[in-house]
């Protein structure tokens, strides 16, 4: 599809799904309406984040120079940033929406992993002010090296299409995310790397959950699987770098630049949410649903 497409088709999936979780409920108790409604706003909240432009600033002026006559009501960036901001939870739950069209709880195989989110590199953690009482020091294994920030939880489908996420300090638990990832999800196989390695944990998921986790073996354990089993859950379990991957090259999702928890929480809902809509437009066109670069041609 086109741009001009692409945007068509994100409002009215947004204004369409909002309107059904407010079931003809005002969302302001008090005074006048805003002249950008709120299903435009976050259409092009999503519509930036998914070009890439996550700053407030970049979005706007994105679509005041180029889709004025889309958003003639388009006011000062001021105001479009408090309102993008306080629809927060509106974002949300457009996100369990998403989740529900592309069923993604129900799917037989999920995926878990964790990526680091940064705000400070660990030389100048001691002089950051922001998160102090939230954020915390954790390792990075892919860099090799100690940074200041918090842990992004993933939970995927088969598919790559995004179940669930979790924001911990980066000292967080991956098992702890895991049970929290794992609330909806009633059986089926659960695929992680050797942080989630654990006979305890595996026992208590199955129990619990009727979850069977299969993680790859330490070399000095006897792997219970075949090799070519083995080989074929390994295969499927990277396939949750590549949607980290795109949330981080895409969607800039390691780009921490709130100043509050709330402010980061928001940011990292569009982002997601963004995601998530683009998979559920490429299942709809019968595209692979991760090949997001699909959408737009």
């Amino acid at each position: 599809m086109s741009v001009e497409e692409f945007i068509i088709a994100v409002y009215c999936w947004v204004d369409d799904t909002f309107s059904d979780l407010l079931k003809g409920q005002r969302l302001r108790e008090r005074g006048f309406n805003p002249s950008l409604s709120d299903p435009e706003v976050i259409t092009m909240e999503l519509i930036g984040e998914f070009f890439g432009m996550d700053e407030d600033t970049h979005i706007w002026r994105y679509f005041r120079e180029h889709w004025c006559h889309y958003f003639p009501g388009i006011g000062s960036r001021s105001q479009f940033s408090k309102q993008a901001a306080n629809l927060w939870a509106i974002k949300q739950q457009l996100q369990k929406q998403v989740t529900l069209a592309l069923g993604t709880v129900a799917d037989p195989l999920h995926i878990v992993d964790a990526f680091p989110l940064p705000v400070s590199h660990f030389k100048r953690a001691k002089n950051c002010s922001r998160f102090k009482e939230e954020a915390d020091y954790g390792y990075c294994a892919s860099k090799g090296e100690t940074y200041y920030g918090f842990k992004g939880h993933l939970i995927i489908d088969f598919h790559g299409a995004i179940s669930g996420f979790v924001l911990t300090p980066a000292s967080g638990s991956e098992r702890e995310a895991t049970r929290e990832l794992t609330e909806p999800v009633t059986n089926g196989i659960l695929l992680g790397d050797k942080g989630y390695l654990g006979t305890e944990f595996k026992a208590d998921l199955l129990e619990l959950k009727a979850l069977q986790l299969e993680t790859p073996v330490r070399g000095n354990m006897i792997d219970p699987l075949p090799k070519y089993w083995r080989s074929l859950l390994n295969r499927l379990r990277r396939r949750v770098e590549t949607t980290i991957g795109q949330l981080v090259e895409r969607f800039n999702i390691q780009r921490t630049k709130g100043r509050t928890l709330w402010s980061l929480t928001n940011r990292i809902t569009r982002k997601l949410l963004s995601h998530s809509l683009c998979v559920l437009f490429n299942r709809i066109q019968g595209n692979t649903p991760l090949q997001l670069a699909k959408l737009i041609g």
